[in-house]
């Protein structure tokens, strides 16, 4: 019944308990950080003190209420140990409970209010990319732990090299390991504050070692990082082009190694509608697959014809006709997968049987079109 009368109200819980955050979620984060900003500057807060605490409090209640309706929602599906204990259960829940018990345990209430920096992190699970960037760091954990390992060799071998070189001249810096270790953080990191600086011939030699360790160090780490993210985006993108690839009829007698050649040679493109494709008159130099929605083809004549999920285009432009005979516009929003025709020429010299299946349905065609 309260579905009924409450449409949006309902609408907005199944937000609420899904995996996305909801517009208002995103706008609660924004509003309750910028307070807690406020908070600290004493003229601003002063001036508007009781706006500041009432949007701070607003915030509150609605991080309460979300994770209230998250964890009602897991429970109702079995998962509410899952929640409770996941990333963003754990995050939900110190956003709505780290501010209260803070304040019911005697904590200031400009104290207390800082934690709320803890919301930002609700932002965490809907953004891809810090996704993909811990299937890298997983996928890259042993190269990246070899580089951590050989950072704290260094760190650890320059700190014990300038305590004994430089202890005498230098007690109050280097006269320990643990003080000198300071020293060796800051040069390998290449940060050097000019604080604490080596002043002997040799204790400058190892500083100078250092740096360019540094230097190799952090290249390491960029260079695995990059290489990680490289490899995972082409990884995401042969997925996707080889979803789109199985479910064009024209590839599904393709056995799975014949897919996984065309998908490499195929590229994707998403059009939004009433986007020009081919134009009469253009030079061709590539062939269409309709992976999803539709076009419509412009006939000579005034003649239109659409082309639905599964059918291609553009191919007499690669059997040595290559100035294109129709305009062609998609009807909707439309994934095509282009082909080549460098392309075409390998793939066809290694799937004849896909060239006579397009010779039939170019020929086809042609006939309609008379």
């Amino acid at each position: 019944m309260s579905k009924l009368q409450f449409p949006a109200l309902s609408l907005f819980l199944a937000a609420t308990a899904g995996r996305n955050m909801t517009r208002p979620a995103y706008l609660a984060v924004a509003a309750g950080v910028a307070m807690m900003v406020l908070l600290t500057v004493d003229p601003a807060y002063e001036a508007a003190h009781h706006w500041v605490d009432a949007v701070l409090w607003a915030c509150l209640a609605f991080f309460v209420f979300e994770w209230v309706v998250r964890l009602r929602h897991a429970l109702r599906s079995q998962r509410g140990l899952a929640y409770s204990f996941s990333f963003r259960g754990l995050v939900d829940m110190v956003a709505a409970a780290a501010i209260p018990v803070a304040l019911i345990v005697g904590a200031s209430p400009k104290s207390a209010w800082l934690i709320g920096v803890i919301w930002v992190l609700k932002l965490v699970p809907g953004i891809p990319g810090l996704r993909q960037l811990r299937r890298v760091l997983v996928l890259e954990s042993g190269p990246l732990l070899s580089v951590l390992v050989i950072f704290l060799m260094v760190v650890f071998l320059a700190s014990v090299a300038e305590h004994f070189l430089e202890r005498d001249v230098q007690p109050a810096t280097f006269g320990s390991v643990p003080a000198a270790l300071w020293w060796a953080v800051v040069t390998l990191t290449t940060t050097g504050y000019g604080d604490v600086v080596p002043i002997t011939p040799l204790g400058r030699l190892v500083a100078a070692m250092v740096m360019i360790s540094g230097l190799g160090v952090f290249g390491l780490w960029t260079g695995i990082l990059a290489t990680g993210f490289a490899a995972e985006t082409r990884r995401d993108n042969f997925l996707k082009t080889w979803d789109s690839v199985s479910k064009v009829p024209f590839f599904a007698a393709l056995g799975p190694a014949a897919i996984a050649d065309v998908t490499n040679m195929l590229r994707t493109m998403d059009l939004p509608p009433r986007t020009t494709i081919i134009r009469k008159g253009q030079q061709g130099d590539c062939m269409y697959f309709i992976a999803a929605g539709q076009v419509e083809v412009d006939l000579p004549g005034g003649k239109k014809v659409a082309l639905g999920e599964g059918s291609f285009f553009g191919e007499m432009a690669l059997l040595g006709n290559a100035t294109r005979n129709a305009n062609i516009t998609t009807t909707g929003v439309t994934r095509l997968l282009v082909l080549d025709l460098v392309d075409f020429h390998v793939l066809m010299a290694r799937h004849p049987e896909m060239r006579e299946t397009i010779d039939a349905e170019a020929k086809r065609r042609a006939q309609e079109n008379k």
